[in-house]
């Protein structure tokens, strides 16, 4: 399933669901290859629609899965479906594969309270997890800016070989793209409010609500005054990448012999 933009660039989810996604990051972290994991969303699809630099960063990650049911939706209707996984849901299991392979993570988010609190839960959870570094940069985080150049020189110096970046987006794909290049060996997972989820400074939908699919409305409804507007125009757009699903699946029609 991929999404085309006009001015040329596509993203292509090419982690069909989460067992695919962790595949291939254990794979690039036993090969000491960096790599950027994203998580696309309707309001990533909006934002990509309007913004460059986002499109020009999202294109060049590595491994792309869906962080949405809109998303998923989109790729039955395109006839190359693919199942939900949410970059919240991905966070433990990323860990414990760190764990397992004995490399450390860094946490760079929000705010030192919540990343602290995040590192807490994480631990609690996977015992042998090693987090070499935590940081909050400062806000706006400028992804092309001298502080992105001193988060890199500290994860550098950290060892950190996993990184979850919990900055919004579009600056933790931005940053992702940037920091891969620079290091080599260190993958980037932004992940949103998956450090929030895990510190307690957001609360996540029950999971009644999300397995009726409506954790959209309940985190709408938790913050409606930063998120409404987010999904009136995350709707707006669905009927265009609709016809895009439907194309996309005469296409492959077609060109079966």
């Amino acid at each position: 399933m991929h999404f085309t933009f006009p001015d040329g660039n596509a993203v292509r989810i090419n982690c069909h669901d989460s067992a695919a996604l962790l595949a291939a990051a254990r794979q690039r972290l036993e090969q000491g290859r960096g790599f950027a994991i994203a998580t696309i969303n309707v309001d990533h699809l909006q934002r990509l629609g309007e913004d460059a630099g986002f499109r020009r960063a999202y294109a060049a990650h590595d491994l792309i899965c869906a962080d949405g049911n809109p998303i998923v939706w989109l790729s039955r209707l395109a006839g190359r479906p693919v199942r939900l996984a949410p970059g919240s849901d991905q966070v433990l299991p990323l860990a414990e594969l760190a764990a397992g392979l004995g490399l450390p993570v860094a946490l760079i988010g929000s705010n030192d309270d919540s990343l602290t609190r995040a590192a807490e839960s994480m631990r609690a959870r996977v015992p042998t997890l090693r987090i070499a570094m935590t940081h909050a940069p400062g806000f706006p985080f400028d992804p092309d800016g001298p502080e992105a150049d001193d988060i890199i020189a500290r994860i550098r110096q950290s060892g950190a070989r996993l990184c979850f970046l919990a900055l919004g987006a579009p600056r933790q794909e931005r940053f992702a793209i940037r920091a891969r290049d620079a290091l080599g060996n260190t993958g980037f997972a932004s992940i949103g409010a998956g450090l929030d989820f895990l510190s307690g400074h957001q609360r996540r939908a029950p999971v009644l609500v999300r397995r009726i699919k409506m954790e959209w409305a309940w985190r709408m409804l938790s913050n409606p005054r930063r998120l409404f507007l987010r999904y009136a125009k995350g709707f707006t757009i669905m009927p265009g990448y609709a016809r895009q699903a439907l194309a996309l699946r005469a296409r492959d029609r077609d060109a079966t012999p």
